[in-house]
């Protein structure tokens, strides 16, 4: 079973050379990570402001990340803060993340006996398959792949190494891309015979379903987290981690841009351009070819504007009442 020192932590954080892991005790050795309530000697606890700190000294964890802000800035007056437990780094919810996924057990391969595996899909090493799971003809899995219940990958996927799918996903599944006759109405399925790439460490929530592409190419960039029950359209390129909350709906040919967030119930139309780094706030929607950039900036409402002009639209309308 995996553990961490003290050291070993500092290392994961990277912290500067003043506070270089050689320096640090080995002190005592964790093995979970726990909620400061629960903590016993073999775990790892983090606080973010001074009354959480004060909670995890209480306790019996055996090591406590702390704000280096609140530790270092404060140590003349809080002179208890200067307990050995304590490891002062710039993000601790962040340090703590790595560290439970380094005391995770070693990723091994399971396949469920119920899984459907078609003869010419091609998995990578330690693959998870979970109970009534799909993977059709074609299909190919890097390696470290997790794949929960339900989950069908259609032909035409490919995943990259580390990527988790939860149950009940759909990836691959035909686009909504249809050709109507201009004078009856009807309509004819456009082809949905393109490919879906979701590339290294992406996870994908319960529910979600993602379309191939039509003639081209759907794409999920590397380190993307999408919720449950998300939407991506046929043909649309989404970057590198990107955050997309649940009960997003994205039509088909998008581009969203690295780093972009996307919250709750967030609507695009086809063939919009969110540039990196841009956050969409929820419910908010964007109309279809519209262009949204600036990195760190927030667009809300529908149609999408930056905040502060949302407010003001806000304020006139109630000024109205």
């Amino acid at each position: 079973m995996p553990t961490l020192t003290i050291a070993q932590i500092a290392e994961l954080a990277g912290l500067e050379s003043d506070s270089h892991p050689a320096k640090l005790p080995r002190g005592p050795l964790v093995r979970r990570v726990a909620a400061i309530g629960d903590a016993t000697p073999d775990a790892l606890v983090f606080a973010q402001d001074e009354s959480s700190l004060d909670a995890a000294m209480d306790s019996t964890a055996g090591i406590i990340l702390a704000p280096r802000k609140l530790v270092t800035g404060h140590a003349a007056e809080l002179p208890s803060k200067q307990d050995p437990r304590v490891l002062a780094v710039l993000d601790p919810r962040y340090v703590f993340a790595l560290a439970a996924k380094a005391l995770a057990p070693a990723h091994e391969a399971s396949i469920h006996p119920s899984a459907s595996i078609h003869p010419s899909a091609t998995l990578g090493l330690r693959a998870q398959i979970g109970a009534q799971a799909v993977v059709e003809a074609g299909v190919t899995l890097g390696d470290d792949v997790t794949l929960g219940s339900g989950v069908v990958l259609c032909t035409g996927t490919t995943l990259g190494s580390r990527v988790v799918v939860q149950a009940g996903a759909v990836l691959g599944g035909t686009g909504f891309g249809y050709a109507t006759h201009p004078a009856t109405g009807e309509h004819v399925l456009f082809p949905q015979q393109g490919t879906l790439v979701i590339e290294d460490d992406v996870e994908i929530g319960a529910n979600t379903t993602i379309d191939r592409g039509a003639l081209g190419e759907t794409c999920i960039g590397a380190g993307t987290k999408i919720d449950n029950q998300v939407h991506i359209g046929h043909n649309c390129r989404i970057g590198r981690n990107v955050l997309i909350a649940a009960q997003a709906g994205i039509s088909g040919s998008c581009t969203i841009g690295d780093g972009v967030v996307m919250a709750g119930q967030v609507g695009l139309g086809d063939h919009v351009t969110i540039g990196p780094g841009v956050i969409l706030g929820g419910a908010s929607g964007v109309f279809p070819g519209k262009r949204l950039e600036g990195p760190g900036q927030m667009f809300m409402g529908v149609p999408a504007e930056p905040l502060k002009d949302y407010l003001k639209s806000i304020a006139r309308v109630r000024r109205l009442k």
